[in-house]
């Protein structure tokens, strides 16, 4: 590993961590030589995910706090802080999504999805912020979405905070920038992850989708793990307020379906 990529001596929260992209996302950073804070709301699922990674000689540690809780997402940073003396690495990739119609749409979802996709994460950033900027260095990552640069039907809370949580990520970048922190999002599309279980059964699913992506094909998680280790190491030291799209070019371009052409 080149000094450039490498994390050695940092310690490391990533939310959402027990699994899909964001269990790759903290392998990659602990590979890359980070201590790494796996968070979740369950602890046993979170317990047996770090054994997996302890197996392979990795570096991990957990925490476990529901992200709709304000004070406990404030305490989560501070104890990980005061307990490590530094915290140097923030991915707040947890999240979560309701499919309603607009017209039967309720303010309880809204609330909930927002609690989770915006108000948790501005949290654990100014948290995360009041460490690092003393020491003149962080990297925040936020995780979005595809629908975070576009429109979908029936998931107008989701797509709201994924808009709502770029525009943050480039507020806080403006502002922390010369304090040494930057502040980027990575905004994943499809990816073949265990919360997509019960849409890829759907018959043609997943082939309706992959011909629209110009790489014919959905992610795999380690692709998703490989970026956030770019972007919270030396190597992206000039990268800051940026969004990355990480979706085989879905969002970029216009492919139209094979059976359409």
């Amino acid at each position: 590993m080149t000094k450039r990529f490498s994390l050695e001596g940092q310690v490391a929260i990533v939310t959402g961590a027990s699994r899909g992209l964001g269990f790759e996302m903290a392998r990659a950073v602990a590979e890359s030589g980070a201590r790494v804070w796996m968070t979740a709301r369950g602890q046993e699922q979170l317990d047996d995910s770090a054994a997996k990674l302890r197996a392979e000689g990795l570096d991990v540690a957990v925490k476990a706090f529901d992200l709709a809780d304000g004070a406990a997402c404030v305490a989560a940073i501070n104890e990980i802080a005061d307990a490590e003396g530094r915290l140097d690495i923030l991915v707040n990739n947890a999240g979560i999504n309701a499919w309603e119609p607009f017209a039967q749409a309720t303010t309880a979802t809204w609330d909930r999805v927002m609690g989770t996709n915006m108000r948790a994460p501005y949290l654990l950033c100014r948290e995360a912020a009041r460490r690092m900027v003393p020491r003149g260095y962080g990297r925040i990552v936020n995780v979005g979405s595809a629908l975070a640069v576009v429109g979908r039907e029936n998931v107008t809370a989701y797509v709201s905070s994924k808009h709502g949580l770029a525009g943050m990520t480039r507020a806080l970048a403006a502002e922390l920038g010369a304090k040494g922190v930057t502040v980027n999002m990575m905004a994943p599309g499809y990816f073949l992850t265990e919360i997509n279980t019960t849409i890829l059964a759907r018959p043609g699913y997943e082939k309706g989708v992959s011909n629209r992506i110009p790489l014919g094909r959905w992610g795999d998680p380690e692709e998703a793990g490989g970026v956030i280790a770019f972007m919270v190491s030396k190597a992206s030291s000039y990268m800051n307020g940026h969004v990355l799209m990480v979706d085989g070019g879905l969002t970029e371009t216009f492919v139209l379906p094979v059976d359409a052409a």
